[in-house]
């Protein structure tokens, strides 16, 4: 089988498994989210309404029909990509909810990936050019702290350090209340300040998205440099950057031109599995530094029990994660072609 047709058949491979992946995902979240104890009905009316009311309220939002029901008509929405209506913001549909505060999330996301790529590289690439030196250890140690420790309780601590004690950066919103947020048109302040030209209005959403993005940022770079440092040091054993060093080539040169290169090509692979990660991170982020995200919307909307939000964003959510898991693999299988099967 050729180059291009055994790629072709890897893409319909993983296009074909992504309808099965969302439904599954789709499927254990309503399961889960009705088999939780609490009634929805107590958390939007309160314990102390009128039965009646909450029987209503069950009727209207058809709790009160048999649960293979429900989840056939929910099924039913999500084929129409009707995420329903949330329960608790006014009666905003979850697009609404969605659109309204997933730009902050992006912008946390991305600024948190750029992080921890340019530093676990970093780190690990260092580590892995100065074998049994302080500069190894130092990065062994390094990966080993940052993928270990917790994220809320980093978030706290550095909040504590940073933002309380040393004043350098804020905390508690996303941008400063003694100035005009940027015009949306992204719905990212810093993209949206700098095409408008407000350089004030992109250092002020610099500042406050500085602390939550370097944070997880950070801790998620653990992943890259261990990844990074264990392949580089097999790269640099290899047999062709030995050809290459008795030709006389300068190591600086082999480190990044020939070994590094080879080095790269997991993390590749590894950076679908880190998006979901990031999602994660992004929860506990959002939620200790008062991030207005989606991330942190969604853990208001488990408080409340709003089931239609936690659901929509839940699927939304998980349709990111697989549609970036696709094109990580395809990626990644363009460029290794060992991987395709």
């Amino acid at each position: 089988m050729s180059r291009s047709k055994a790629l072709q058949y890897y893409i319909i491979a993983r296009l074909l498994l992504a309808p099965l992946m969302l439904w599954t995902v789709t499927t254990v979240v309503f399961l889960l989210l009705r088999s939780t104890p609490g009634d929805v009905a107590d958390a939007i009316l309160g314990g102390r309404a009128p039965e009646s009311a909450k029987e209503e309220l069950r009727k209207q939002l058809g709790l009160d029909l048999p649960i293979w029901l429900q989840y056939f008509n929910y099924m039913g929405q999500l084929l129409r990509f009707d995420l329903g209506s949330s329960l608790t913001s006014r009666g905003q549909s979850v697009w609404e909810v969605i659109w309204q505060y997933f730009p902050a999330t992006v912008e946390l996301a991305v600024c948190s990936m750029a992080i921890a790529l340019v530093v676990g590289i970093g780190v690990g690439t260092l580590s892995a050019s100065h074998p049994g030196t302080a500069l190894d250890a130092g990065g062994r140690l390094f990966g080993i702290i940052t993928y270990s420790l917790p994220m809320f309780w980093a978030g706290m601590v550095l909040q504590l350090i940073f933002a309380v004690q040393l004043g350098w950066f804020p905390f508690g919103t996303r941008f400063p209340s003694t100035l005009l947020t940027p015009r949306a048109i992204t719905g990212l302040y810093t993209i949206d300040s700098l095409l408008t030209g407000n350089l004030s209005q992109f250092f002020a959403a610099l500042h406050y998205l500085a602390l939550p993005s370097i944070t997880l940022g950070v801790l998620l770079s653990g992943i890259f440099e261990r990844i990074v440092r264990v392949n580089l040091k097999q790269t640099l054993q290899a047999d062709y950057v030995e050809a290459a060093r008795a030709r006389g080539i300068p190591e600086n040169k082999i480190l990044v031109s020939h070994a590094l290169k080879n080095a790269l090509i997991p993390v590749i692979t590894v950076l679908g599995l880190t998006f979901a990660s990031l999602l994660g991170g992004a929860i506990l982020t959002e939620v200790t530094f008062s991030w207005p995200g989606l991330a942190g919307k969604l853990y208001e909307a488990i408080a409340l029990r709003d089931y239609p939000t936690v659901q929509g964003i839940l699927v939304f959510f998980a349709a990111i994660v697989v549609i970036a898991s696709i094109a990580i693999d395809i990626l990644n299988a363009y460029v290794d072609p060992r991987i395709r099967y």
